[in-house]
């Protein structure tokens, strides 16, 4: 498996923890939070979690001296399981967690495979989990700013990683043109002039604002409209002298200057930002689209079929969706010893044997593993490429929704 693809793995699994951390709640100030970055000694962290066990002996309520002590327990039990914090660290997330009905149940969630190393220690005892150093590494900072404008609309944002976001999309008072002769003309072609100059400034002002506080995660800014108005006020100088520095060329003819037109703009600009995986991501789900359609297509969807090619060694690309939530279970038969895989939800019952129908069956917890990693895995084994395809874009959203979020664009047509 590729470095690029086991840090996107590491992306998604925390992306993942964080959305499910985040909405859990504890009944009190119940819910333990440990954050280990590298250069921290697991025994020292031992000691004051022992420390702590005993300053929760003195807390009144009886529920929640019982729920703190489970959780500190629980920690050490995790903790001792590492001789050191490893090259990023350890984050140990343990408490009594509301499940309904005035009901908790202990969870415990550890990641030792961070994308990027813990900054600090962090130790917290609250009635929700302290997870702002995860947000913080989900932050895509390879970005560019995205401007777009006419005389009478402007929108301006960014494209990070795989989003686009429209920050803003302004509209002008400048008036259009008009039938009247002599002085007047003249006069009204000044005015004309005037509120065109005041709206260029607004909306470039109010670009440069936007971008100034993330000037170093900017790679550039890309340029685009449908006319001559965007060559006019980048040669006219209305945009701050340091964002001036970060502007691209060429400058892009674009339909529009609206939200729409920072997404034509993305696509025409798509060979300069070979950072940005938005253009690589629509490229490849459109290839798959054009393919798929063919006669004697070069791709295939579904599960069973993508399985299937996989085995065959035809597969080039495998493409997934970031919201497959399936695991691929190994299930064991006591009574029988039969064995077998299956692809099921988290949270879907235990089957029975398909052998003697038994219901004395148990998961293998060793072999179990997330979908899209066992996939993966059989990909790799082929040396086929692998793309995480998320929902922030049209693309993926479609992968996802009309292909159940597994396609392959193949070496070779397969019957």
């Amino acid at each position: 498996m590729s470095e690029e693809l086991a840090q996107q793995q590491r992306r998604l699994r925390l992306k993942k923890a964080v959305k499910e951390l985040s909405e859990m709640r504890g009944m009190g100030t119940e819910l333990v939070t440990v954050v280990i970055p590298p250069d921290r000694m697991i025994s020292d962290v031992r000691q004051q979690l022992g420390q702590e066990a005993g300053q929760a002996a003195n807390i009144k309520s009886k529920s929640t001296r019982k729920h703190v002590s489970d959780a500190l327990e629980s920690a050490v039990s995790t903790i001792n399981r590492y001789k050191t914090p490893g090259e990023g660290g350890i984050a140990i997330f343990v408490g009594h967690v509301i499940v309904g009905n005035n009901k908790t149940r202990l969870v415990t969630t550890v990641i030792d495979d961070p994308p990027e190393p813990f900054s600090s220690f962090r130790y917290r005892c609250d009635s929700s989990f302290e997870i702002s150093q995860l947000e913080e590494m989900l932050i895509d900072r390879t970005s560019y700013g995205l401007f777009v404008i006419d005389r009478s609309e402007a929108a301006y944002g960014l494209a990070s990683g795989k989003r686009l976001h429209c920050q803003e999309h302004i509209t002008s008072l400048v008036p259009s043109k008009h039938g009247r002769g002599g002085q007047s003309a003249q006069r009204f072609e000044r005015l004309i002039e005037e509120a065109a100059h005041k709206f260029f400034k607004k909306a470039t002002e109010r670009a440069c604002n936007y971008w100034l506080p993330m000037i170093q995660d900017l790679r550039g800014i890309i340029i685009g409209g449908p006319g001559a108005t965007k060559d006019y006020v980048v040669k006219h100088d209305y945009f701050h002298h340091e964002i001036k520095k970060l502007i691209t060329e060429p400058f892009f003819d674009v339909g529009y200057s609206n939200e729409s037109g920072l997404r034509e703009l993305i696509q025409r600009a798509g060979s300069m930002m070979d950072q940005i995986e938005l253009d690589r991501e629509r490229t490849l789900v459109d290839e798959f689209l054009r393919e798929v359609m063919q006669s004697v297509p070069k791709a295939t969807y579904g599960e069973a079929m993508v399985r299937s090619a996989l085995k065959q060694g035809a597969v080039a690309t495998l493409l997934l969706s970031e919201s497959l939530s399936k695991r691929r279970v190994v299930w064991l038969c006591k009574v029988c010893k039969h064995e077998w895989e299956a692809t099921q939800n988290n949270l879907s019952e235990t089957p029975d044997c398909p052998e003697c129908k038994s219901d004395n069956v148990h998961e293998d917890s060793d072999r179990t593993m997330e979908l899209i990693d066992e996939m993966s895995i059989l990909a790799g084994h082929t040396s086929a490429e692998v793309r995480l395809i998320s929902l922030d874009t049209e693309e993926g959203d479609t992968l996802n929704t009309a292909f159940g979020g597994i396609a392959a664009l193949l070496r070779y047509p397969i019957a």
